[in-house]
């Protein structure tokens, strides 16, 4: 789908998509198209119910007056109280709505706001950024096409004042979300495609882009004393990796400044292991690498948009399967930390990898900070649903940070509280820990956020556990079923807010 901007004209073909406010009041461009149309806007909304608020659209066919093949009408709610999100918003459903009545084109037009908290050309690149967002599908493996469910619309204009600012802004907004489409399409890989080596492999094309690739094999994982991750993957008979990207886009007043560092965890199938999951539901285990995927989509969208920080992405890459060479429960390993691990539960493998992904990445770059990512357990879900993403931190400003830009884009996160009372169930009688708490099934997500803990050292550090974002079931204007691409966005405005230009 092509994206352009215009200063407010009505077009002569395609769709033309203006604005109402509560209570039916008529933007400028609406009002003039009424009266063109000799009052069918007005007609139209005496025989529906819609009324202006957010959300709201009407579509009148081939209204006489114009030479557009529909005008559609949408709401934007009470003058003056309006987000960013609730712009990206619309151009997802419009984009969604248009695809339904076969539209090929539409110019939006965005009379001025008047919003305290943005500018209408900043608004508009929304629009359009949104519209992109909605737009995606996964096809990669479709060969049955149902002509009739297939996306017709192509072009979509965004008309306001001052359109060179918003073409500008939407330059890198563009880059952003190709970084989210890549996470997504990670995301919705199956197993027999994404498994470690072929995931590292789709992290090297980010070489074009000016992010310097490593991938440590197993025997470099083994000389540097792994333990925690390779065991997961010894039951697998493909081969565990781990990805180091870096991104050096500082100035050269702040090139030597700490980098801020990202981990992720990529288990590309998780079948349990040993203690093997129920067979109802796993196909959806291809999806247990979404925070190597949001690591990965991050550092194409910093290279994208040419951030100006140094940034590094660590992925640990394993398979967890059932081999008679795989993980037992009772097994001890050793982490790259020097820490023992008794294993109680295979299924509980995520917080291996990372245990050793975290302690090579604080102590190879010596970070800002780390902030790690991971579908971790499942008691996130039962704890925060698929609303917010669960938060947990040894650090308060780096917490509040997250929480700001995640409300900012839609992307939430809430922190869930840490102390020494939950890490006491961390702790093994016969090693340094056990990676499973002895509470049971209580507090599961704030247990296993205690693990990972022991390998941050010193170092401010947040954990996302994004169990219940990473993948969506239900189909949204700006995420579709499927992979959601969910963190992306949210570390880039993070980013943004607080490292670039500061």
């Amino acid at each position: 789908m092509k994206f352009a901007f215009s200063e407010i004209s009505i077009p002569k073909r395609g769709s033309l998509a203006v604005a109402l406010y509560a209570d039916k009041t008529f933007s400028p461009t609406a009002k003039l198209v009424d009266k063109k149309t000799k009052g069918a806007l007005s007609r139209a909304l005496e025989t529906s119910r819609f009324t202006g608020k957010k959300g709201d659209f009407l579509e009148i066919v081939a209204p006489n007056g114009l030479e557009v093949s529909r005008v559609v009408l949408f709401g934007l709610g009470e003058t003056g109280k309006l987000s960013m999100t609730d712009m990206e918003t619309l151009g997802g459903s419009l984009v969604k709505r248009l695809n339904a009545s076969g539209a090929r084109s539409v110019t939006v037009i965005l009379d001025e706001l008047n919003v305290e908290d943005f500018k209408t050309n900043e608004a508009a690149a929304a629009v359009a950024g949104g519209a992109m967002l909605g737009s995606y599908r996964f096809r990669k493996y479709k060969t049955d096409f149902d002509e009739a469910a297939e996306p017709t619309l192509t072009r979509m204009t965004v008309s306001c004042k001052g359109s060179a600012t918003a073409r500008k802004a939407f330059a890198d907004i563009e880059a952003l979300n190709e970084g989210v489409f890549m996470t997504r399409d990670l995301v919705s890989e199956p197993a027999n495609e994404l498994y470690p080596e072929s995931f590292a492999a789709r992290c090297l094309e980010l070489s074009d882009m000016g992010v310097h690739v490593e991938i440590l094999d197993e025997a470099k994982m083994q000389r540097l004393g792994m333990g925690a991750l390779l065991g997961v993957g010894q039951g697998s008979r493909r081969d565990s990796r781990l990805v180091v990207m870096q991104w050096n886009g500082a100035t050269a007043r702040k090139a030597g400044r700490k980098p801020l560092a990202f981990v992720g965890k990529g288990v590309c199938f998780d079948t349990g292991g040993i203690s093997l999951k129920p067979g109802p539901g796993m196909e959806e285990m291809k999806w247990d690498m979404g925070g190597a995927g949001t690591v990965t989509g991050l550092m194409k969208a910093l290279a994208g948009r040419k951030a100006k920080v140094n940034a590094v992405g660590v992925i640990g890459l394993v398979e967890n399967m059932p081999d008679g060479n795989a993980q037992r429960p009772g097994d001890i390993v050793k982490s790259m930390s020097g820490q023992t691990i008794e294993i109680l539960n295979t299924d509980a493998e995520g917080r291996l990898v990372l245990a050793d992904a975290l302690w090579y990445t604080q102590d190879r770059f010596k970070p800002e900070f780390m902030i790690d990512l991971a579908t971790l357990t499942g008691a996130i879900i039962i704890t925060l649903g698929h609303e917010n993403a669960g938060l947990f931190s040894n650090n308060d400003e780096l917490s509040e940070q997250l929480f700001a830009a995640g409300k900012a884009v839609g992307e939430g996160v809430w922190r869930l509280p840490m102390s020494d009372a939950y890490a006491k169930q961390t702790k093994s009688p016969i090693a340094d820990l056990q990676n499973i708490g002895t509470g049971g099934r209580g507090a599961g997500s704030i247990v296993a956020a205690e693990f990972l803990q022991k390998f941050v050292n010193d170092t401010p550090w947040a954990h996302l556990d994004i169990a219940g974002m990473a993948w969506s079931k239900a189909d949204k204007p700006i995420t579709p079923k499927g992979g959601t691409g969910y963190g992306v966005r949210l570390l880039d405005k993070f980013i943004r807010d607080n490292y670039e230009g500061k």
